[in-house]
């Protein structure tokens, strides 16, 4: 669930009351500084979603038929899907043993002369081991997209998602850190990337020669009003990110004896814990993990399941390999609730069955 409870309604308002409600305004402007300027980034371009901006980076670096994209086995099915969109192959890379997101170690092995692109997934807020995946791809002269839907503000070695790759692509969908409803931004470094993306957004159409459009685009605006949100969301964004912290820190302090594995910062970042999602025990199973969701389910807590591997799904099983650890990971893997507004009896709430059913296991 949102919170919208700041200058959201004033902010609609006013595109309202001037008419600026589409794709041409202040606010869509305003977003796209005031978010750049939080990534340390000298451009950012909205988009109406973060599948649009991945799909915009990969159309930009020229990943087409026959190239191939590195990307974890764990993540949402938009990761691939873009692949996809661009004709291009998902080559999919496990997770590490004691980590969601994708392993560095097996990066060098994938790689061969149709690969186009490295996308690493910063998984619920947590930031891959970036210094290993850009030695890598340096080394190979591969560009990297970050896909950063589900960690705005999250740190490596003190640096923000989002700043080490060619592209970074977020999110803005209505259950994430912030939110426009329906939304993505595309943050670069590269002014010639960032003036392609935008071109692209309005149907690939032609800046000097109105309605001439010199190249298949797509209509992946971000209208002011969405915008408008936006902007009024940044205002707490750090507030947002410090109560999600804080939350995981109550989960982590209740669970830490419970034998679970639990997220947390990692050696060199500051994870932002999108979604609060730990791993039960080995020995564990998925029939375990969804009796226990059943269990909360009970007693009126919402919790969710880890994402599937994308390669057991029929979509994208033809580009299956062995990924032992992904398998693992997602069948012993439970989301709980973190919305902002929680309190500590709201976690002493969720936690309490949850400790009492390990004990019976």
């Amino acid at each position: 669930m949102p919170d919208l409870g700041g200058n959201e309604a004033r902010y609609l308002e006013e595109c309202i009351s001037t008419g600026w409600v589409s794709s041409i305004g202040k606010f869509v402007e305003r977003f796209e500084s005031e978010f750049a300027d939080f990534c340390t980034q000298p451009f950012a371009a909205t988009v109406n979603s973060g599948t649009a901006a991945i799909h915009l980076a990969l159309r930009v670096l020229n990943v087409g038929p026959g190239s191939e994209v590195i990307l974890p086995a764990l993540t949402f099915a938009s990761t691939a899907n873009c692949v996809l969109y661009q004709g291009a192959i998902p080559v999919f890379a496990d997770c590490s043993r004691d980590c969601w997101n994708l392993d560095p170690e097996q990066l060098e092995a994938l790689i061969n002369e149709r690969t186009a692109a490295i996308m690493p997934v910063h998984l619920y807020g947590l930031p891959c081991e970036m210094d290993a995946i850009m030695a890598i791809a340096t080394r190979h002269g591969i560009p990297v997209v970050e896909d950063c839907a589900e960690a705005h503000g999250a740190e490596y070695r003190g640096a923000r998602v989002g700043t080490f790759g060619k592209i970074g692509c977020f999110s803005f969908y209505g259950n994430k850190i912030i939110t426009t409803g329906e939304g993505g931004m595309c943050v670069t470094g590269d002014a010639a990337l960032d003036e392609r993306i935008r071109y692209l957004r309005d149907h690939g159409m032609n800046k000097e020669r109105r309605y001439w459009h010199d190249d298949v685009g797509y209509n992946y605006r971000m209208t002011n009003l969405q915008a408008a949100v936006g902007c009024a969301q940044m205002e707490r964004i750090d507030q947002f990110i410090e109560r999600k912290r804080w939350i995981a820190e109550q989960y982590r302090t209740r669970l830490r004896d419970s034998g679970m594995l639990l997220p947390g910062d990692g050696d060199h970042s500051l994870n932002v814990y999108w979604l609060y999602t730990a791993i039960l025990p080995d020995g564990f199973d998925e029939a375990r993990r969804d009796e226990l969701i059943d269990v909360l389910d009970r007693a009126g807590i919402d919790s969710r399941p880890f994402f599937h591997p994308l390669p057991d799904m029929p979509p994208y099983k033809s580009y299956g390999r062995v990924l032992p650890h992904a398998r693992s990971t997602a069948s012993r893997g439970i989301t709980l609730p973190s919305f902002h507004a929680m309190t500590e009896r709201d976690i002493d709430r969720i936690t309490t069955p949850i400790l009492d059913w390990l004990r019976q296991q």
